[in-house]
């Protein structure tokens, strides 16, 4: 894709959606932590209704260390792999308030040092709570980069990388959601809505889709 059409392409986003977000409910960094912890193989929804439930109970780590690893079970059973998160999270807690007095670390090192913390659920954090101008690539940013040429890539580091090299300064602290929500409405993994979509004529699938129902 050609600078001049990655500008485009970002500023359609932005006119579309001025101030995305994530769709995962949370009122302080450390709720977001522990919901991007669940979120791991499992959808928004789903972790919505579990924290919904949670965090009016347990929303410190003190408190979730307090609820113990049963206790927290009881509110995460319905999301996938809830034994390995639970027992994760109740570590991370401890190690929250034995080395960071309890609040959620701001560095990639830091974050990715507490368990069930990986690169993508670091660069969340990072860019959701605290605003650093990081990507998480997940399932619906890899395909929307590599449908799209914005940054095609084998893995999701190296999308991450070209993206944080591609993507105009002035769109870095959103292009993460933006990028999310498009694969998640529009770009969807099975018959994406090239027709519906408004950078159609920038992407390199959607182009070919449209030229194709001309032909028709």
């Amino acid at each position: 894709m050609k600078r001049s059409e990655v500008q485009e392409f970002f500023v359609r986003l932005r006119d579309h959606d001025p101030e995305p977000t994530t769709e995962l409910g949370y009122d302080s960094p450390f709720e977001l932590l522990v919901a991007v912890i669940l979120s791991a193989q499992a959808t928004d929804v789903g972790v919505n209704k579990a924290t919904r439930k949670l965090f009016p109970v347990a929303n410190t780590p003190q408190a979730i260390v307090d609820l113990g690893e049963e206790g927290l079970k009881r509110y995460i059973r319905t999301i996938g792999l809830f034994n390995a998160k639970a027992a994760n999270i109740i570590k991370t807690c401890r190690m929250l308030l034995e080395q960071h007095n309890g609040q959620v670390p701001t560095t990639r090192a830091e974050l990715e040092a507490l368990p069930g913390v990986g690169r993508k659920t670091a660069n969340v954090v990072l860019n959701t709570a605290f605003g650093h101008e990081t990507i998480a690539v997940d399932t619906h940013i890899f395909r929307v980069s590599n449908r799209t040429g914005l940054a095609p890539g084998k893995t999701p580091l190296t999308v991450e990388k070209k993206l944080l090299r591609t993507v105009p300064e002035e769109f870095r602290r959103n292009a993460h959601h933006w990028l999310i929500l498009h694969g998640r409405y529009t770009c969807i993994a099975r018959s994406p809505k090239c027709e519906e979509c408004i950078v159609a004529d920038l992407c390199r699938m959607g182009r070919r889709e449209l030229k194709q129902k001309v032909k028709l």
